[in-house]
């Protein structure tokens, strides 16, 4: 296991850095400008060893309510959206001025949830990222809180950098928290706590040891960081919780060092492709199944045909992501062939059927396997 964790760590190139609120920011709102500079030190000195990085960055609201002097983030969208408006400018200026002293050039992305949801737009803020790593720049990524409305925010930016590591095909994902990584119990609340150096699965047992979020500051919290780290390591792709106010942190995981939790990727990974189908598409509807359509999804890895269809919830055209649905909730996600009412009409058929009853017949799949994406 220590040399499969060391081999997983020393041989990652392209890394995304997630820095939270918690870390960047004091209890009273304003930016931690010693922590700041600790941690573009240690990114620059990742850079000197020629290592590629994503910064996605907490903080704009947070750096906002410091400049205005506010002790409790508020909890109206308006008045968020505001505050990052005031802080963005600010983080992103104190970014540039801390990373300029060490040489180096940063970039500034903001993103909402439907620039990762829409797949013209996925593939161009890929393409935008990986033009700016190759222009030797840093990109800083947060999501775009002064636009952003609920039904397109991801909501914390935990999720967001899980999905930034599979839009440009990460080595590993570090996640800086206010915490050393994943307990046994809350160690803030239980002495007797232990760190979790290694999850090799992510189990119903280690989503019940997630809590809530850790600050008042913070929008996130454990809960969270599983969550990301369920996409990250389904899409093949290591993430490493550790401390944000540990001196040397990034050098020790570059060095084969593990100072937090890692979440080991998943032996058979999803491609890039299918990783947005099941954590980044927008669905429109929802495909329930019988019991030997989802034996044929599930176990032997088959495309879903109409006879194994049960019930159509949602309206969608064809080319739209749907869920693909069994009792006990969602298995997969995939992009279907039929429209709603295409698919109402043929539920439960043969495909031999599908021309008599529609006039004409797309495909035989109503989803081909390969743009199902199972997400048990």
């Amino acid at each position: 296991m220590a040399t499969k964790v060391n081999e997983f760590l020393t041989k990652a190139h392209r890394l995304v850095i997630k820095v939270g609120t918690s870390t960047l920011t004091h209890t009273t709102g304003k930016l931690n400008l010693f922590q700041l500079e600790q941690l573009v030190q240690e990114i620059a000195e990742l850079k000197k060893r020629n290592l590629e990085v994503i910064l996605v960055s907490s903080g704009a609201i947070g750096a906002g309510m410091g400049r205005m002097g506010l002790t409790e983030r508020p909890k109206t969208m308006p008045e968020k959206q505001a505050l990052a408006a005031i802080g963005q400018g600010i983080l992103m200026h104190t970014y540039e001025t801390i990373f300029g002293e060490q040489g180096e050039l940063v970039a500034q992305v903001l993103l909402t949830k439907d620039d990762i949801a829409h797949r013209e737009r996925y593939l161009n803020a890929r393409n935008t990222l990986l033009s700016l790593l190759r222009m030797g720049a840093i990109p800083i990524i947060n999501e775009n809180d002064t636009v952003v409305v609920e039904e397109i925010k991801f909501g914390e930016n935990d999720t967001l950098s899980a999905l930034v590591a599979g839009l440009i095909d990460a080595d590993l994902l570090i996640i800086l928290s206010d915490i050393d990584g994943l307990y046994t119990a809350d160690p803030r609340k239980d002495s007797s706590a232990c760190l979790i150096p290694v999850v090799e699965e992510i189990t119903e047992e280690i989503e019940r040891l997630a809590g809530e979020a850790g600050t008042k500051m913070a929008s996130g919290g454990m809960a969270t960081k599983i969550k990301a780290a369920r996409i990250a390591t389904n899409c093949g792709i290591p993430m490493i919780v550790a401390n944000g106010s540990s001196n040397r942190a990034l050098q020790e995981i570059v060095e084969g060092k593990n100072p937090g939790t890692l979440f080991l990727p998943r032996d058979h990974k999803i491609n890039t492709r299918k990783g947005w189908i099941a954590y980044a598409s927008r669905v429109q509807g929802s495909i329930w199944l019988d019991a030997g359509a989802i034996i044929a999804i599930v176990e032997k890895g088959k495309s879903l045909l109409p006879s194994g269809i049960t019930r159509i919830e949602g309206e969608f055209q064809r080319g739209d992501v749907v869920c693909v649905m069994r009792d006990c909730g969602v298995i997969a996600r995939g992009i279907v062939n039929y429209s709603s009412d295409e698919l109402r009409r043929i539920k439960g058929l043969q495909c031999k059927e599908i021309s008599n009853v529609l006039g004409y017949k797309e495909e035989d799949e109503v989803i081909h396997r390969d743009n199902l994406s199972l997400i048990v």
